[in-house]
């Protein structure tokens, strides 16, 4: 999620000088903006990533029971194109045209908050369409309409429409792809260097080269989740199984085997270096990780990610202060998916913390949810496990209401 952020501009400008995009790129150094929307969380320039962090906060917020403000919500469908589409930001005051860049990421992942926190399900859907409007020939997506396909973004649109009901599978090309081929056709065979592992995309020569981020996104691309997945509780043992025509479970644990096997080694992704910089000694990259974490646990594998998780506790909080809504999300993300306390993590209440960045939320509730217990609403209208959250709250304000109002009759009844 960090790569794919930071090179927002990047792939953008690929798209318009017809060059490819890049594979992976360091985060850029975050500076503050004096003229930013009301609703909008962060205090950075939100040029290239203004939905994507807002989006990343909802469904952070929503896996810790906290609705966000109406503001927030409004400021993010505001974003949204009449198409359907999302760009990465843009000026909502004035209306999309053919110069307007639109963004499969924002669009994809703005979809998944809306469903996530329940709200506005009928601009999720308008995105969903539009996502199926742009798909490739090959079965993915590009960062941006007509630009080639790539792990992340083909990963990102996939949990979107499983999310908002569609059936991925179905969505074959003329040529017969689906967006699980795309992916697969990126996967880097078990037995050969790096096995296992996903290429962002395919080298000039078609070689697949490893990418840590576009491995732990197509693991949850290709078991059809979303960013705020949670956990499996098919706990499973990581293998590699060779061959050539597996399904997309199969090739999701691959991926899922090669993270766990990485994150042995040492418990931290590192960053990879950008295109024509100097060597220097790798940095840990806290974002990746983070998502690795997701990966394995929505993968079955929450116990590989332990060590993971205890590093990100110990040297993890202070970027997420830093890179803000979008990283401290990632964490609570992280910390949800492994059942680690997000308003106890490293002794900081990542919760309060990103409650903080943004507009007071409209309500939240205490203890922090398990991933084992209550999962996010999955967007639909009825729910047979009994009362909600949102029915308890109100019962409640009622027997307060109630309450409140027998005693003020009480009082009135006692005067003269």
């Amino acid at each position: 999620m960090t790569v794919r952020r930071s090179a927002a501009a990047l792939a953008t400008t690929a798209v318009l000088l017809g060059v490819a995009a890049p594979v992976a790129v360091a985060a850029p150094s975050p500076s503050p903006s004096a003229d930013l929307p009301a609703g909008l969380y962060g205090t950075t320039d939100p040029t290239y990533d203004g939905v994507w962090r807002q989006s990343l906060a909802f469904l952070a917020q929503k896996i810790e029971y906290v609705t966000p403000s109406t503001q927030a919500v409004d400021w993010l469908v505001g974003q949204q194109c009449d198409s359907g589409a999302f760009t990465s930001y843009r000026d909502a005051s004035k209306p999309c045209d053919a110069s307007t860049v639109m963004d499969t990421n924002a669009t994809a992942i703005a979809v998944q908050a809306l469903v996530e926190i329940n709200q506005r399900r009928e601009d999720a859907n308008n995105g969903a369409d539009w996502l199926k409007s742009v798909q490739n020939e090959d079965g993915g997506w590009g960062y941006n309409p007509g630009s080639p396909s790539d792990a992340n973004s083909t990963s990102i649109v996939i949990g979107a429409l499983a999310r908002t009901g569609v059936p991925v599978n179905e969505l074959t090309t003329k040529n017969g792809s689906t967006p699980y081929t795309a992916l697969q056709s990126l996967a880097i065979a078990c037995g050969e260097k790096d096995g296992g592992a996903f290429a962002y995309q395919p080298g000039k020569k078609g070689e697949l080269t490893a990418n840590m981020d576009a491995t732990a996104a197509s693991v949850l691309g290709l078991m059809g989740k979303g960013i705020a997945s949670g956990t499996s509780n098919a706990v499973k043992a990581p293998s590699c199984t060779k061959g050539d025509d597996l399904s997309p479970e199969q090739t999701a644990q691959n991926g899922a085997s090669f993270l766990a096997d990485t994150l042995k080694k040492q418990p931290y992704l590192e960053q990879a270096p950008m295109p024509g910089a100097e060597e220097s000694k790798p940095q840990p990259d806290y974002g990746n990780t983070s998502d690795a974490v997701v990966a394995l646990a929505a993968s079955g594998h929450a116990d590989k990610a332990k060590a993971s998780v205890a590093w990100l506790q110990k040297n993890g909080t202070g970027w997420a202060k830093q890179g803000g809504p979008a990283a401290t999300a990632q964490l609570i993300l992280a910390a949800h998916a492994t059942g680690a306390d997000a308003r106890s993590f490293g002794g900081v209440d990542l919760v309060k913390q990103l409650n903080s960045m943004g507009p007071s939320p409209a309500a939240t509730a205490l203890p922090s949810p398990t991933p084992t217990g209550p999962q996010p609403s999955s967007g639909t209208d009825s729910d047979d496990s009994g009362l909600s959250l949102g029915w308890l709250i109100g019962i409640g304000l009622l027997v307060g209401t109630g309450i409140g109002f027998l005693f003020s009759m009480r009082g009135k009844k006692k005067q003269p």
